[in-house]
């Protein structure tokens, strides 16, 4: 069942979201080549739960039976999606994509960012930059009346027009009181295919994209998903409402990229 959302729920949905993006921020001040990923859940834990909120993927449980022991989600290099923090320091050159949950005042924010670490090849560059691009023109098809193969088909058609894969195991989602809700999102499809999109719906638009093939794998710790040639992968992620006059970004990056342009200085 999907639950449209009310004002009044969207604006819950925008203060839990805007803490994600906050927390994202505090990550992002202190990835630095040497840190541990680690070091990086602990930093957002604390901030989290420092700000009245709960870390909603610490102890989420998957269909093999373990629960997932951080409050974020680390997937270096060629992971593409929910990588566990370990002690392992990152390396210059190394991309991360942080992906944070939370539940604040009965309302959950979901949000993810690839980071550089330190310095990065122009290739690994072009990645996230194509891979944000996809998140962008799939937030533009979210509009009342479009349906939601608009914007897979779009995200899709920006990534390979760029040579990458696009991972079609993982989707986005609907967001509200809980973390995944319906509709699922993809990040390919049909124009003009799936659900009408209407006003009040809620959803995780997060498009993971791959530098050569879309294929994938699981790997020993059963929570990591990566890419199967080892290439590299990254992962975007904002939360959005669909008003009457289009999609609202409820997530936001600004934290993360007034962090970065500091350091650029």
């Amino acid at each position: 069942m999907i639950f449209l959302k009310t004002d009044d729920e969207i604006e819950l949905l925008r203060l839990s979201n805007q803490l994600v993006g906050r927390t994202l921020g505090e990550i992002a001040k202190v990835i630095v080549p040497g840190i541990t990923t680690g070091q990086l859940d602990k930093v957002a834990e604390e901030f989290i739960r420092d700000s009245g909120a709960i870390p909603t993927f610490k102890g989420f449980l998957n269909p093999y039976g373990g629960s997932f022991p951080a409050s974020i989600c680390t997937s270096v290099n060629g992971v593409v999606v929910h990588g566990i923090p370990n002690k392992v320091p990152l390396k210059e050159g190394n991309i991360v994509s942080v992906d944070c949950g939370l539940l604040l005042n009965g309302f959950c924010g979901d949000s993810a960012y690839t980071f550089c670490v330190g310095e990065v090849s122009e290739k690994n560059r072009m990645l996230l930059e194509v891979t944000k691009q996809c998140l962008y023109v799939g937030i533009e098809q979210a509009i009342v009346g479009h349906r939601l193969g608009d914007i897979g088909f779009s995200i899709q058609q920006v990534a390979e027009k760029n040579g990458y894969g696009v991972v079609r195991e993982l989707v986005g989602h609907g967001i509200g009181e809980s973390m995944h809700e319906e509709p699922q999102v993809p990040n390919y499809g049909v124009r003009g295919s799936g659900i009408l999109i209407r006003k009040g719906l809620c959803i995780a638009i997060e498009p993971m994209i791959t530098e050569y093939s879309r294929q994938i794998v699981m790997l020993p710790d059963k929570w990591s998903i990566a890419t199967k040639d080892g290439g590299m992968a990254a992962h975007f992620e904002h939360t959005i409402a669909i008003g009457k006059n289009g999609p609202e970004i409820l997530s936001t990056f600004r934290h993360v990229e007034e962090v970065l342009r500091n350091k650029e200085k």
